[in-house]
């Protein structure tokens, strides 16, 4: 194992260390309970918008806290859920008065302790969106039903900045079901990845293999198939995105989202080549991401997001954000 760490143990609390001091015009943090939170949150009056998960994806969560995406992101040990206690402190250092609403991905830790703090928090609305968008299969090693994965990152941008413009509890979460209602992923690797606590990679491919269907832990896929192009490979990504859903009666809104591991000269070679299938099975595309946004450590390998948009999901996509992963209109 060959990392940039320095005790395997103490690689969470360093990196919230590092990501204070290189970030700290947006955010701040409660290392007690390894919590990012908005540097000028609670805000009064607005709906504060809480995520988190194991690290090792970044830069989901914390890198997606500040204007116009998350009020706070709680960090667990690598691929690890937080604890329901660390939920709870986000959750009621981020209360403005107007509610929470708790953005999960489907992974039965998660769930189960966004669930117990929400039990707890007295006194504070809390209400809660499940991300199930992963088409590659229904049942994973960590779930009960589909993967909550890319969509994600678009649903925390697209909720953060109704949020941002004064939009309530209710407005967003049903934003929120119809965000994740209208998006789906799914993702492949080349290479497996190494937790820096295991010290070695969490599977293993051959040389002539890849992964389809890949999950953000390194989960298996749909299948183990032979190395194939980048063309072989966006055709396989679009075919099951879109074999899910008709995302042929509205814009849509398409991430290549690599998956920690993989150089953006391929990244943009593949998203040329994804674009291309879309256009020519009739989707629209109206905006495009391509980059690192939900990582699996050094893993390579990358993941398609689609979503179905509207004018007002345009709209809220455009909105300004300032956060350390995604930044523009401010």
């Amino acid at each position: 194992m060959k990392k940039l760490i320095n005790d395997a143990g103490d690689v969470v609390a360093e990196a919230l260390v590092g990501m204070a001091a290189a970030h700290g015009d947006v955010v701040r943090v409660d290392h007690e309970n390894r919590v990012i939170l908005r540097k000028d949150a609670p805000r009064k009056g607005k709906v504060g918008l809480i995520s988190g998960g194991g690290s090792g994806h970044e830069p989901m969560h914390g890198g997606y806290v500040g204007l116009g995406m998350l009020d706070a992101a709680c960090a667990g040990e690598v691929f690890t859920s937080p604890v329901p206690d660390q939920m709870l402190a986000a959750t009621q250092a981020v209360d403005g008065g107007a509610g929470v609403l708790h953005i999960v991905k489907n992974y039965t830790g998660d769930v189960m302790n966004f669930d117990m703090a929400a039990e707890m928090a007295d006194g504070i609305r809390v209400e809660s969106i499940v991300v199930d968008d992963d088409v590659a299969v229904k049942d994973s090693l960590y779930t009960a039903g589909r993967r909550g994965v890319g969509t994600t990152v678009l649903l925390e941008k697209i909720v953060g900045a109704a949020a941002e413009e004064g939009q309530d509890l209710d407005a967003c979460l049903a934003l929120a079901k119809k965000v994740n209602g209208q998006g789906r992923s799914m993702g492949m690797a080349l290479t497996p990845c190494t937790v820096p606590a295991a010290g070695k990679p969490s599977f293993e491919l051959g040389e002539d293999e890849m992964e389809m269907g890949i999950g953000i832990h390194g989960e298996p896929g749909r299948a183990r198939v032979p190395m194939g192009s980048a063309r072989e490979v966006a055709a396989q990504l679009v075919e099951a995105v879109l074999s899910d859903l008709d995302f042929t009666d509205s814009p849509a809104i398409v991430m290549l989202n690599g998956m920690g591991g993989t150089p953006l000269l391929e990244l943009y070679l593949v998203y040329g080549e994804v674009e291309r299938l879309l256009t020519d099975a009739g989707v629209e595309v109206a905006r495009s991401l391509v980059g690192d946004y939900i990582t699996s450590l050094e893993m390579a390998g990358c993941s398609l997001t689609v979503l179905k948009a509207d004018e007002e999901i345009l709209r809220l996509w455009d909105a300004p954000v300032v956060t350390a992963g995604l930044r523009w209109g401010a």
